[in-house]
């Protein structure tokens, strides 16, 4: 039997501000100035999950709600929802806030996924997640079907083995 480990151990919290060098023309944080800070903060989620040298696998979807503007104070929030094997799926929010003027808004959201590696690079690996709260249960129980989908559009898996997608790729 594998090791368990509960999700809250990975939580991580990552805070930057928006200096120039990071913005667009329009004085924005620049997309991938953003992705870039959200590899950074899913990794060491994953990494305190895992114990562990973990490198990306696949970052799902990524939209942009809204942009933030230079001076703004960004904070990531990540953590681990679910392992698998090797793998663990990890997932970030993103807030702006404009300290000034007491606003505060969620930006982004996404699902990243690592694999756990070994000092050769081979995987490894890594304690079952454990999820306690509400929402850490929603977030763990939506992950299997997250990981065949990633795995059909990667074309690592068919349609038909997908057990938790069978009703978006059955046919009438």
């Amino acid at each position: 039997m594998r090791k368990q480990k509960p999700v809250k151990e990975s939580f991580v919290i990552m805070t930057e501000l928006v200096l120039p060098n990071d913005t667009n023309t329009l004085h924005n944080l620049m997309g991938g100035r953003m992705m870039h800070l959200m590899d950074i903060a899913a990794a060491i989620s994953a990494q305190k999950h895992s114990n562990r040298i973990v490198v990306t696998a696949s970052v799902d979807n990524v939209s942009f709600r809204d942009s933030i503007a230079l001076g703004n104070v960004v904070t990531l929030q990540a953590q681990v929802t679910r392992a698998f094997n090797s793998s663990m799926e990890v997932h970030i929010d993103v807030w702006a806030e404009d300290i000034p003027s007491g606003t505060k808004m969620k930006t982004n959201e996404a699902f990243f996924t690592f694999v756990a590696v070994d000092q050769s690079g081979r995987p490894i690996d890594v304690p079952e997640a454990v999820a306690e709260t509400e929402d850490e249960i929603r977030l763990y129980d939506g992950a299997l079907r997250r990981r065949q989908l990633r795995l059909v559009l990667g074309g690592r898996m068919k349609p038909q083995d997908a057990s938790e997608l069978k009703a978006l790729f059955e046919m009438d």
